[in-house]
C-alpha cells in the first residue's frame, strides 16, 4: 500500500481507503449493501491488513447507522490502527428545517451525534458533503475552525463542490485566518472525467487533493456490464441506485472493453483493478473510497494497490475515454500552448500530445 500526503497537510492517507456506505442497508441504502457489525468487523479487518488507514462514512449513510456499525466494529484495538472520516450537511434523524444544510447550529449539532455514534471523541477527517448556497462561508469555516481547535474533528475536506465553491471557500478561509480544507471528495472515473476542466487543476494549484468516490462508477467499470450481454443481478444498477447517471451508453461500453484488454496484459488483474489503477496515475488524485457488497468484492478491490500501468496501457485508457475540451480550454490549447501551469496541464497534456 503506498501513502500519500493529504493536501497541505502532514496527514497521509492510504491510497484506497474503505467506503462504508454498504454498512446497514437502511432506506435507500439498502440499494448499496446491507452489511452488518460482524460484516463490518471482517471487512475493516480486511482492509487494516491491505494498509488501508482510513474508513469513509458520513452521517447520512442509513440515516446513521453506518456510523453506529463503525463504532460498534471498531473494538479490539481496531480504533487505535484506523483514521476516521465523516460528513456534515443532510439531515439524519430530526427532519425539521435547521437539521440540514451547512449552517452553524447543524455542523455543531451533528458532529455531536456523529462522535457518539462512532463512539470516539474525535473525527479526523471531517467533510462538508455537499455545497450550502444560503449559509455564508464564513459561518461554515468559523463552526468547523471551533471543532478543529476543540480536538473533535483534524481536518476538513469539502464533497462536490463545484471549482468556485472551492475556491470561495479557499478565500476566506485564507482572509479569515480559519481552518483551510486540505482535500475535496469527488466523483471522478474513466466514465466520467468532468473533475478535469476545473477540480483537477484546483488540486494541484491549491493543494486540495482530491479522494474519489465510487471510483467503478457504482460497478459499471468492473467488467460486469458488456455489450450486448444481460446485464447482471444483485447490484445497484439492478436496484435502481441512480448514481451515476450514464449519459452515453455505448462510450461507457467502448472504455469496459478496453479494460477488459488491458486487465489480460497484467498477470490476475481484473478490469475493476485497472480502472483502480488507472485513476491512481492522475494528477492531484490522493486516494479512493473503495466499498463492497461481499467480502471477495472487497479483497478484488484491495488489490488495485498493487496493480502498476505500463505507459502504454494508461495512454490507450486515455485516448477511448478522453473528455471534449470545452471553452475556452480548446481556446487556451490554441492560443496558450506557451505559458502553461502544472496544473493547466491537469487537463490540456493529453491534447498537447494528441
Amino acid at each position: 500500500m503506498e501513502y500519500r500526503l493529504l493536501g497541505r497537510s502532514g496527514l497521509k492517507v492510504s491510497t484506497l481507503m474503505l467506503g462504508t456506505m454498504t454498512f446497514g442497508g437502511k432506506g435507500s441504502f439498502a440499494k448499496t449493501g446491507n452489511t452488518d457489525v460482524e460484516g463490518a468487523r471482517r471487512q475493516i479487518d480486511m482492509a487494516l491488513d491491505a494498509g488501508v488507514n482510513m474508513l469513509d462514512t458520513a452521517d447520512i449513510y442509513s440515516d446513521g447507522e453506518s456510523e453506529e456499525i463503525i463504532g460498534s466494529a471498531l473494538d479490539g484495538g481496531r480504533r487505535s490502527r484506523v483514521m476516521l472520516g465523516s460528513k456534515v450537511r443532510f439531515p439524519t434523524g430530526t427532519k425539521g428545517p435547521n437539521e440540514r444544510g451547512l449552517s452553524r447550529h447543524h455542523i455543531i449539532k451533528a458532529c455531536e451525534a456523529s462522535l457518539k455514534r462512532l463512539k470516539t471523541d474525535h473525527i479526523e477527517l471531517y467533510w462538508c458533503h455537499e455545497w450550502d448556497g444560503l449559509t455564508p462561508v464564513e459561518e461554515i469555516l468559523a463552526a468547523l475552525d471551533d471543532l478543529q481547535r476543540a480536538g473533535k474533528i483534524g481536518y476538513v475536506g469539502v464533497s462536490n463542490f463545484s471549482g468556485w465553491h472551492i475556491m470561495k471557500m479557499l478565500a476566506a478561509s485564507e482572509r479569515g485566518g480559519k481552518v483551510r480544507p486540505v482535500a475535496q471528495q469527488i466523483h471522478y472515473t474513466l466514465q466520467a472525467r468532468e473533475a478535469e476542466y476545473e477540480l483537477l487543476p484546483i488540486a494541484v494549484d491549491q493543494g486540495v487533493d482530491t479522494v474519489i468516490w465510487s471510483p467503478l462508477a457504482g460497478g459499471l467499470l468492473s467488467g460486469k456490464y458488456r455489450r450486448g450481454q444481460p446485464e447482471p443481478a444483485g447490484t445497484r444498477k439492478a436496484a435502481h441506485w441512480d448514481e451515476p447517471p450514464v449519459r452515453d451508453v455505448e462510450a461507457l461500453y467502448d472504455i469496459v472493453e478496453v479494460l477488459v484488454k488491458v486487465a489480460t496484459h497484467y498477470e490476475g488483474a481484473t478490469p475493476a483493478q485497472v480502472a483502480l489503477a488507472w485513476l491512481l496515475t492522475r494528477p492531484g488524485v490522493a486516494s479512493l473510497v473503495i466499498g463492497a457488497r461481499t467480502d471477495a468484492q472487497l479483497a478484488d478491490n484491495l488489490k488495485a494497490a498493487e496493480l502498476k500501468l505500463n505507459a502504454g496501457d494508461i495512454a490507450e485508457l486515455e485516448k477511448i475515454s478522453r473528455p471534449p475540451l470545452l471553452y475556452p480550454y480548446w481556446h487556451q490549447r490554441s492560443t496558450a500552448a506557451d505559458r502553461l501551469s502544472p496544473a493547466d496541464l491537469a487537463l490540456l497534456e493529453p491534447f498537447l500530445q494528441a
